[in-house]
């Protein structure tokens, strides 16, 4: 209509008023959770307020040059010969219990070791027991307590570590009514739950802390237990996390008569609620 050949005309990008708001709100959460992918940074997102897609989170994240976490190589599921799967499904909370060990070091090198118990369906971590030696006697006793607060489950599963096979252990579970589900020798992936935790645990939690006593080890994974529980994102539960009460009270401040802790400010919400004068640069 105006005799101006197409190749004339440029289209010009527009920004949207709140990208650079955005985008200091996701490097803030990259650098705070470095081990979240483009995802959970997008669930905790929409935890501080922002209404905002995956996709457009991803554009970010990418143009920022923020790293992507390498996606796990498929693995092959066991299966018997009549095609049933070898490994029992949990169908309920307190249907299948697994526990397992991680070792680390305080600062002077000497070995801690945590018992760590999880629920396989609602993916809850039950206890994350610390000490320097753990024999079946101490497992006895987390698993007694943990018993009294969310009853007994129907089977534990674990690997054949002499504490989880010692007989005392396996009389007691027999006379509680829990049945064990042992794993194959040399097959940690029929463990799939517990080990998933536990990579999560080394990753994000024990990576990053040097112990320099065992009561500091202690109090730091009691504190990342109930965070894992109650605030952390869990991709198989829709980017909620695992504790119930976290999901039903969105706005309760505490975390259960048991489990409660500060809130830490917001730092990230696009109203910058909780700001300090260190952080206000980042809004």
């Amino acid at each position: 209509m105006v005799n101006q050949p197409r190749g004339t005309q440029r289209y010009q990008p527009t920004q949207r008023e709140d990208e650079d708001a955005l985008t200091r709100a996701i490097v803030t959460l990259a650098s705070q959770y470095g081990r979240y992918g483009y995802r959970r940074i997008t669930a905790k997102l929409h935890e501080a307020g922002w209404q905002v897609g995956k996709d457009r989170v991803e554009r970010i994240w990418r143009r920022e040059g923020l790293k992507v976490p390498k996606k796990q190589k498929p693995r092959g599921r066991l299966w018997l010969n009549d095609g049933s799967c070898v490994r029992l499904r949990p169908e309920r909370p307190n249907h299948v219990w697994s526990y397992d060990f991680v070792s680390a070091f305080t600062h002077d090198g000497r070995t801690v070791r945590m018992l760590n118990l999880i629920d396989e369906y609602t993916r809850e971590c039950l206890a994350i027991h610390v000490r320097r030696r753990i024999g079946s006697r101490h497992v006895i006793e987390v698993l007694a307590g943990t018993m009294i607060e969310r009853g007994i489950p129907q089977h534990i599963r674990s690997d054949n570590g002499p504490e989880f096979v010692a007989r005392g252990l396996r009389d007691w579970l027999g006379a509680t009514g829990a049945k064990t589900l042992y794993i194959e020798p040399g097959s940690p992936w029929e463990n799939g739950y517990c080990e998933s935790f536990n990579s999560k645990l080394r990753d994000e939690f024990l990576n990053g802390e040097i112990f320099y006593t065992l009561k500091e080890a202690q109090v730091l994974a009691e504190r990342w237990r109930i965070y894992y529980n109650t605030e952390r994102p869990h991709s198989s539960l829709g980017y909620r996390p695992p504790a119930p009460a976290a999901w039903q009270e969105k706005t309760n401040k505490g975390h259960g008569k048991v489990e409660s802790k500060e809130r830490c400010p917001l730092f990230h919400a696009p109203d910058g609620g909780g700001l300090t004068n260190s952080s206000a640069a980042l809004h």
